[in-house]
């Protein structure tokens, strides 16, 4: 599959400090492509040298094959984490006006419909709620036909339910056969949205492949979590593969069947068991030593 968007050897300097050390990846036409790192990480330098909004100190950025090349000014959307919209001017009337910036448009009507955007379209676009807000900056990232989206946090913010409704547009904007690179500091959305994925942290690139890939190749177990007064304190002392705080233990366990044979000769009460899979939250926290939204 080609790549719509290949970075090779990316570094950027500020002052003392280097943001971005020697990142390459390239990322494949029309699947969903994850960025994920805590502030800090290089992570939105990065994508902002992607966007063309910051320069490189170093390395280049190809567009189909073509760097600097000037059709990605018209075939890119980007929705920010902060926009600030206009005041006193109405959802269509945004529309409109940004529509207006390029050649090839997506028709408004569809654009309505797809973001779900008739039951306020008249209404003053700087007085929406978080989730209608988001739908708006989601169709204006749209309003261009793009082919490739960038989806900086989406869902920052948000209640589960408009989360998941957002889930469902970015389902289907990749069901178009477009691109969409996406920052999240949610591992549950990058677990069900993207289909490849780099982790950044400190400037470089610490894993990289599907979320399926990823979590095949660092765990070979499943996590047993117990409340810590359902343990024996002597059984507890003696889990030391497990991450303990001060509530729970989770015990990783390669057979589910032999520890709770353990447990159940140790007399602990099983009645806050749970079983469950890693997550790229475990990930995360096994590679880095902090939880991504630390």
């Amino acid at each position: 599959m080609n790549a719509i968007i290949e970075v090779k050897q990316l570094v950027k300097h500020y002052k003392d400090v280097q943001a971005v050390n020697g990142l390459s990846f390239s990322i494949p036409k029309g699947i969903c492509f994850g960025l994920l790192g805590p502030n800090g990480a290089g992570k939105t330098t990065t994508i902002e040298i992607m966007e063309g909004i910051t320069t490189a100190s170093s390395g280049e950025v190809l567009y189909k094959g073509i760097a600097n090349n000037p059709a990605f000014k018209q075939e890119a959307g980007i929705q920010f984490q902060s926009t600030a919209l206009m005041d006193y001017l109405t959802v269509k009337e945004v529309l409109d006006l940004f529509s207006s910036f390029y050649r090839r448009t997506t028709p408004l009507s569809q654009l309505i419909q797809q973001c779900h955007l008739s039951d306020f379209i008249h209404h003053q676009a700087s007085k929406l709620s978080g989730g209608q807000r988001q739908r708006l900056l989601l169709a204006l990232a749209l309003v261009n036909d793009p082919d490739i989206i960038f989806l900086d946090e989406p869902t920052t913010g948000l209640d589960p339910q408009s989360r998941r409704n957002f889930w469902q547009l970015i389902e289907d904007i990749k069901r178009q056969g477009k691109t969409v690179v996406l920052t999240t500091h949610y591992m549950d959305e990058a677990e069900k949205l993207c289909d490849q994925l780099i982790i950044v942290d400190r400037g470089e690139i610490i894993a990289e492949g599907s979320p399926a890939q990823l979590l095949d190749q660092h765990f070979q177990h499943v996590f047993v979590c117990l409340d810590r007064v359902d343990i024996p304190r002597q059984l507890s002392d003696e889990l030391t593969d497990s991450d303990q705080n001060s509530e729970q233990i989770t015990i990783e366990s390669k057979s589910v069947e032999a520890t709770l044979q353990t447990l159940i000769q140790a007399n602990a009460k099983l009645g806050s068991l749970q079983v469950r899979n890693p997550t790229l939250d475990d990930l995360f926290l096994k590679l880095t030593g902090h939880t991504l939204r630390e």
